[in-house]
């Protein structure tokens, strides 16, 4: 049975491989050989002198000249790789009208819609700063109203407060008033006792005296300021207030006065 032709071509290639490693490793020798050589230097010449012994005559023959060495080729240059070639260049479609007029009309929405986030943006900032400006009416409206209404606290507060101080002071009036009413029908009391009132006094007339006095009462001047028309009972009232002195002490120390106005009437 042949063998198969698989097997044949096999045998074949491995013979054309070794057939080819041989001639590459002998190429390979030959090159160090051929640069061994090329390296070396040439040998130089030598002169020899020869002494011949005389040789019976022949016919001339002819000197024979050393071969000469083949000089050394350079081994050759190994052979630069070319560069590689750029690739062709390749232009671009051009675009037709219709991915013009597409690319034109996104070109236009795309404004739109950025014209529209603008007027959008533009237009909910005027309301935010409608909103903060009715917020600050409104507070500034609130804060005027309570500083008004503050105001009006703090005034009927002062009015009460004069209203009662009013009061205290006309109360302290009155009552300072009072004590210095007493104070006097006090005094006026001491002299009318001391008055001895003349018989047939016509009415009931009325004599004003101005009574100076220390603080210890001691009466140091009067003077008659308004007659009572009947000049006995006006000196008897005078001899009578200046008998009284020391005059009777007030309660309180700011109830003294140092002038003091007396009326005195017959029939009181």
């Amino acid at each position: 049975m042949p063998p198969p032709r698989s097997d044949a071509r096999w045998s074949t290639g491995k013979w054309i491989a070794a057939i080819l490693a041989v001639a590459i490793h002998l190429a390979f020798v030959a090159f160090l050989v051929f640069s061994v050589t090329w390296q070396n230097r040439k040998p130089e010449a030598v002169s020899v002198e020869l002494y011949a012994a005389p040789l019976p005559e022949k016919a001339d023959t002819p000197k024979l000249k050393p071969p000469e060495p083949e000089p050394v080729k350079p081994p050759p240059e190994p052979s630069k790789p070319e560069p590689p070639k750029a690739p062709p260049k390749v232009e671009p479609p051009q675009p037709t009208k219709a991915d013009i007029a597409l690319k034109e009309k996104r070109e236009l929405e795309r404004k739109k819609q950025e014209q529209l986030a603008r007027e959008k943006i533009e237009k909910e900032k005027r309301e935010a700063d409608r909103r903060d400006a009715d917020k600050r009416k409104a507070e500034e409206k609130r804060v005027a109203e309570v500083r008004e209404r503050q105001a009006r606290e703090a005034d009927a507060l002062k009015a009460q407060a004069e209203r009662e101080r009013l009061a205290l002071a006309q109360a302290a009036d009155a009552l300072k008033a009072k004590a210095n009413e007493d104070y006097v029908r006090q005094i006026q009391a001491k002299i009318r006792a001391l008055v001895v009132v003349p018989p047939d006094i016509p009415g009931n007339p009325e004599a004003i005296f101005e009574v100076v006095q220390l603080p210890t009462g001691e009466i140091i001047d009067t003077q008659l300021r308004k007659s009572s028309g009947v000049r006995a009972y006006d000196d008897a009232v005078q001899r009578a207030i200046l008998r009284a002195s020391p005059l009777p002490q007030p309660k309180s120390a700011d109830s003294f006065r140092r002038n003091l106005t007396l009326k005195f009437r017959p029939l009181d």
